[in-house]
């Protein structure tokens, strides 16, 4: 091969190593950034794993398997799973799936399952169905959501007792201080009354609230238990940790943060920004799921 040949060759490699083709980076809480080894190592260590995402974002669900899929291999098998995306009213549809009773299509019938299930959270279910693990149906039905945004946190007292087991035990605690919520109150701006804007508030904490009092049932002493929620339920370690804190503040929770780039240097935002244990940037063009 001749001089110039191997001279345009690593001028090439130069080339695409400025190009920056990095996908996705991971940084620790003090905003270095760590490997995919250390990600795991650390994450298999914690008692509840809170993975944010953002819902469209395909190389942010092909993350979440391939994490789980490590801490499962770290572990030895000992995890469980859960997500925001099934509602506790469908677990026993759930863990007909899971167990082979019913199969993919009675499952499409019997759950209420979001939009994007098939690309972006079948794969989940799948492994757990695959390994025999436990799979939980954690968020509130949004029916009893779409009523306290309209009706207030209240009106879920007049419910029956068969109707109020899915939901976390009344009453709820919601306030403006915890993080999450009083960003959601700038964001509404002072056209809105306070009645409107605490309903609207108390519908995202009782998702909240369901949700970590879900995964503080089913937790096992020596396993992780790895949830999947969209980022806005756990950033700035509000919300699911907000209330699993409140419940059992000796438990450790990390807190996995997402937060999109438009520079293809995939740096962490330099300002408005709370970091968990371990924050992801995903480059801004990444292709959408829907």
């Amino acid at each position: 091969m001749s001089k110039l040949l191997i001279f345009v060759g690593l001028i090439f490699m130069i080339s695409l190593d400025a190009q920056h083709f990095d996908a996705f980076r991971f940084y620790n809480k003090n905003s270095k950034e760590v490997s995919a080894i250390t990600l795991v190592k650390e994450l298999s260590a914690y008692d509840v794993v809170l993975i944010g995402e953002h819902h469209d974002n395909s190389i942010n669900h092909w993350l979440e398997k391939r994490i789980t899929e490590a801490i499962y291999e770290k572990k030895n098998g000992q995890i469980i799973l859960g997500a925001e995306m099934f509602e506790r009213d469908n677990q026993k549809a759930l863990n007909g799936y899971l167990a082979g009773k019913i199969d993919a299509k009675n499952l499409k019938d019997s759950v209420r399952l979001w939009n994007n299930y098939e690309t972006d959270y079948r794969p989940l279910v799948d492994f757990a169905k695959d390994k025999t693990l436990k799979f939980i149906a954690t968020n509130v039905p949004r029916k009893y959501a779409s009523q306290t945004s309209k009706q207030g946190i209240k009106s879920l007292e007049e419910l029956p007792e068969s109707e109020k087991k899915f939901i976390a035990k009344l009453p709820i605690e919601v306030t403006l201080e915890t993080p999450g919520y009083k960003e959601m109150k700038s964001l509404m701006g002072d056209h809105i009354d306070e009645l409107k804007l605490m309903n609207f508030i108390s519908a995202q904490a009782i998702k909240d609230a369901t949700m970590a009092e879900s995964i503080l049932e089913h937790l096992q002493t020596g396993k992780t238990f790895i949830h999947y929620n969209g980022d806005y339920h756990s950033k700035q370690y509000g919300g699911i940790y907000w209330y699993l804190k409140k419940k059992k503040p000796e438990l450790k929770i990390a807190v996995i943060s997402v937060f999109e780039a438009d520079k293809k240097d995939l740096k962490l935002p330099s300002k408005d920004f709370v970091p968990t244990e371990f924050n992801l940037v995903i480059a801004g063009d990444m292709t959408k799921t829907y």
